[in-house]
This record gives C-alpha cells, structure tokens and sequence, in this order.
C-alpha cells in the first residue's frame, strides 16, 4: 500500500472507529476514553480484520503527546498548586512512592528485573490527567477545595514523571545491569551531562522563551487573523518539542510542556488554550487509538491473575495510600475519600513512560499489555468509584465509631479559639468558603465593621486568617458541626461563597434548624441550579453571569447618559438577584 494511502487509512480508521466506540462509551456513562483505547484494540495487530500502519499510527502518537504535554503546561498553574502545597506535595510524592513499591513487588514475584519492576511500578503511580478533570467537571467539583487537591496532588505526579522521562534513558543501562552498571564514574558523569542539558533547556526556556513567545503571540494576534493565530500556537507547540529534542537532547514531553508554560505567561493564553484545543482534542485521540493498537487482549484470558494484581494496586493500592495521607493531614473523609477516587485510574503518562521501557528495552511486552488491561479497567471503574464514594462515607459513619471520629475529632483548627473577640459570635456573617469571591467579601465586611467567621476546608488559608486574627474554622461546612463551631445559631446572615452546589442545601437546612431566622446568600454559575434553589427557598440566590450582564449595563447606560438608565439597570446598590416567592 502506498504509504500516503496507508496515512489516510490510519488517520480515517482511527478516528472513525473513536468516534463510534467513544460514543457508545458515553451512551454507557463511561469516559470516552474507554472507547478511543478500544477502537485501538480493533484495528490493532491482535485482533482480526484491518490493521493500522503502525509505525506511522506511532509518529502520530508522538504528535499527540506533544499536544498533550502542551495543553498540560498551558493550564499549570504554580499558584493553584502553591495554595495546596502541604498536602498535594508529600500526598503525592508519598502515594507514588507506595504504588510504585506495590508494583515493583508483583513484578519481582514474576520473575522481572530491576529495571522493568521499577518502569511497571511508576506506570502504576500516576493518575490520568484527562480522566480526572472530566470526572471532577461531572461532579461540579472542580472549583472546590477538594477538586484543587486533586487537581493538585495530579500537577505534582506529572512533574514527578516529567523528571522521571528525563532520567530514565541515562539510567537505563544500569537498570539493564549491563553497559555502565560497573562504572559508577560514568553514570554519575552521564547523569551530569543529562541534567545540565535540560538545565540549560529549562534557563533558555525560563529567561528567553517567557518573553519571546508571549511577545510573538501578541505580534500574531494584532494581524486579527485567526487561522494565523491557531498556527502560531501549534506550531510553537510542536516546534519547540522538536528543537528541545535535537538541539539539548530531552524528550518531546519535556519540551512541549514547557512550551505551555511559557504560552501561559501570555495574555492570550486562555484563547490560545480554546484555539488550539479542537487540533489537541484529535490528535489525543490518536495518541489513544495508538496505544489501544498495542494491547494483547489475550493478555486477559492467559494472564487474569496478573491483571487483576494490577487492577488492585490501581484502584485499592492507591486510593487507600491516598485516603491515609489525605486522613492523616486532618482532612475530613469525605475528602480523602474523593481525592482517593480521583486517583484510582491511570492514563496517559502511563502510556508514555510504558513506551519509553519498551524502546530502552527496560519493559517487557508483557508488562505493556498489563498496564494497558489495567488502564482500561480502572478508567471504565472510575466512574462508578466516584459514585460510590458517598455512600460509602455515609456506611462508615453509621457503622463505625471511627469514621465518625474522623468527622468529628480533636482538631484544633476545627473551633474557634477561646480568645475569640465576644464582638464576632454575636450578630456576625457566616462566610463559607474564602475563594476569589470570599476574599472580596470578607474585605467588604472588614472595612464596613461587620463582624465575621470564616468557614473554610483549606487548612493552610485557616492557619493564616488566625494568624492574621481573623476568626476561622476548618472543614466542610455541609458538616453541622463546622457551623456550630462558627456559631451559626447566633449569626444574622450565612453566605456560601463556595462554587460547590453540591452541599449547599444541607447547609442551609443546618442553619435554619439552629437559628430559624437567619438570612442566607448564595452565589451560583448555573441557571437551572439558581430555579432549583429559588424553588427550594433557598434564600437571595446570585447568578454569576446575570450579576456581570447587570453591571455592563449599569455602566454602559451610565456612560451614554441614558435617563433610563436606572429603570433597565436597577439601583446600584442592589443587583439583580434571583429572590425566593
């Protein structure tokens, strides 16, 4: 076959058969991705009928990865990370730490050597980045203080496994036990130069492409052009993994992800985000077909004991790694549970650090077809993981006294101070949560003298408001308790200042109860939840969106000097809200 014909037929069945397998995958309530990874299995060499090219399935692959790692670094966001820092950082390096033990442990009882153990071990510890964003944007918990931690925990695994790509190929020869294993001298001298290349790459990157990138992009968009635009992006996407790759010798992943990090110092980084996301989208795709072509599914029937060690290790071995840590920073366990749900699946770094053992012949093909089978499992698994996750909470607490003292032990942090100001637990604002919207405010109530506790699941934003003075208490507010330590029953208005919906109701229920005639605010991004709530007697309900509409307004009327004006805008002091009937 031609090899332009053999391109097209690849690109065309492989996209094709996504399509159809992702769709039904989403019909079945699964991610997607299920069905990309087994639209690879059917055009693959394991099972009959059309085979792809593989090689040139492979080369698109790498596109895709490339692609990947960019719109993983265009989204990195060192501040979300910074502000979850004392618990994603070890969590992270922790959990990894022990799944990989895990799978180096199966793989030694199978008979694998130390290099293959190790790669099998660390394909085990790292989550999917695509399967947990989606996971948690289903949920509506993004936003939340729980969806940060996860989000956080993953940011510090895949900069773990960028580090780990980096190394692995100077190490290979001495995990191989072969070549410089006896020259302790000239791994030491080859781990020198490989560290000193992707430093040199990193500086460049860091002192140079910071300025010149975001410069390029701002010259390109003042063409309004925006095909000229898309390409800009994508082409500093791919063109700098490859320059990184000949010229300091670090792998296309490194470069790529690098070269969203500098994109993102762009003023035009959220556009270039959602201009070059649909070119992303496919070319994942691709890069899950690809990997799909690569897994035996015989592997299942010749090796089900194998494959549901790794299976375990995935989606028990972690998540109780996870739920432990998370448990033993006095997080609450419906947190640790969830982080520990998000975490029960692996992906795409997987996938990568899987290919780079084969082609440093550190892996063996067999430990390629495990990790795939359990990719497959666990990421199908997720979702119901995720759902099971509250029940499960709400079994524990009725039939364990220690789970309930999990919800309610000593912490600290969890009450207020007994040198409390009296001023600030009577006819005081219950504030719950202090994100961007909680700030604002919190430093509204400050500077009018309105009294004020703050309710708030980040441990490390409590420590600093006390240490600030402001009174404070940790954990979820869902939980009556962490209201009652805020004296809701002697507070004249609760405000969830949250973008989590998901509890909202049972802490109003909670307030009520304690005090009848409280007044209650909450803010909402979505308008069928505001209905729903203003149905419900939720209280004054502000939607996002409608709040900004009514300020333009305000403004543009007030500009142009309209007399009505005030009529179409409502006073300035009181926007529009959605109050109950």
């Amino acid at each position: 076959m031609p090899h332009g014909l053999s391109l097209i037929n690849t690109i065309a069945a492989g996209l094709g058969l996504a399509l159809i397998f992702g769709f039904a995958a989403a019909r079945l309530k699964l991610p997607a991705l299920v069905g990309y990874l087994l639209a690879g299995v059917v055009i693959g060499p394991y099972t009959p009928g059309f085979v792809a090219d593989a090689e040139i399935a492979s080369q698109l692959a790498e596109i895709g990865v490339m692609l990947l790692m960019f719109g993983v670094g265009l989204h990195f966001s060192l501040d979300d990370l910074m502000s979850v820092r004392k618990i994603a950082l070890p969590g992270a390096v922790v959990q990894m730490a022990v799944a990989t033990l895990l799978g180096m442990g199966v793989a030694t009882l199978w008979g694998w050597d130390l290099g293959g153990a190790l790669v099998f071990g660390l394909a085990l510890s790292v989550a999917s980045t695509v399967v947990l964003l989606r996971a948690l944007e289903t949920l509506g918990i993004l936003d939340s203080f729980t969806g940060r931690i996860a989000v956080g925990w993953l940011v510090v695994e895949d900069l773990a496994m960028v580090l780990v790509l980096v190394l692995l190929p100077p190490l290979a020869s001495w995990l191989a036990g072969s070549g410089e294993a006896g020259d302790p001298l000239a791994l030491w001298e080859m781990l020198g130069m490989t560290l000193l290349q992707v430093g040199g790459f990193v500086v460049l990157m860091l002192v140079v492409g910071r300025r010149l990138f975001p410069w390029l992009l701002w010259q390109v968009a003042r063409t309004a052009s925006r095909e000229l635009f898309t390409l800009c992006v994508v082409a500093a996407a791919v063109s700098i993994a490859f320059a990184s790759s000949e010229l300091f010798g670090v792998s296309f992943a490194l470069g790529a992800f690098f070269a969203g990090m500098v994109m993102r110092e762009s003023e035009f980084s959220h556009r270039a985000a959602e201009e070059s996301l649909p070119l992303r989208d496919a070319f994942a795709v691709l890069f899950f077909v690809s990997v799909g072509m690569l897994f035996d599914p015989w592997v299942l029937l010749e090796r089900p004991f194998q494959v549901l060690a790794v299976v375990a290790i995935i989606v028990v071995g972690k998540s109780i790694a996870a739920a432990a840590l998370v448990i033993a920073f006095r997080y609450p366990l419906g947190t640790a549970l969830t982080v520990s749900a998000s975490l029960a699946q692996i992906g795409e770094f997987s996938f990568i650090l899987v290919g780079l053992g084969i082609s440093l012949n550190l892996l063996p093909r067999e430990g390629q077809s495990l990790v795939l089978a359990g990719a497959l499992i666990s990421i199908a698994l997720n979702p119901l993981v995720f759902r099971c996750v509250e029940p499960f909470r709400q079994w524990l607490n009725t039939r364990s006294s220690w789970a309930r003292k999990l919800e309610l032990r000593d912490d600290p942090l969890a009450e207020l101070p007994m040198s409390t100001d009296q001023r600030f637990l009577s006819r005081q604002v219950v504030l719950v949560g202090y994100g961007r919207v909680g700030r604002r405010i919190a430093e509204a109530l400050r500077s009018a003298n309105v009294p004020f506790v703050i309710a708030e699941q980040n441990r490390e934003l409590v420590e600093r408001l006390r240490e600030e003075g402001v009174p404070a208490v940790s954990g979820d507010a869902a939980d009556p308790a962490v209201l009652i330590q805020a004296h809701i029953a002697r507070a004249r208005m609760l405000v969830i200042a949250t973008p989590d919906t998901l509890n909202v109701r049972q802490m109003i229920a909670t307030a009520r109860t304690l005090n009848p005639d409280i007044e209650t605010v909450v803010r909402t991004h979505n308008e069928e939840e505001a209905t729903l709530l203003r149905q419900e007697d939720a209280g004054t309900v502000f939607l996002g969106e409608h709040e900004l509409a009514q300020a333009m307004v305000r403004h543009v009327l007030t500009q142009t000097g309209s007399s009505h004006g005030s009529r179409h805008a409502g006073p300035a002091t009181a926007p529009a809200t959605v109050h109950p009937r």
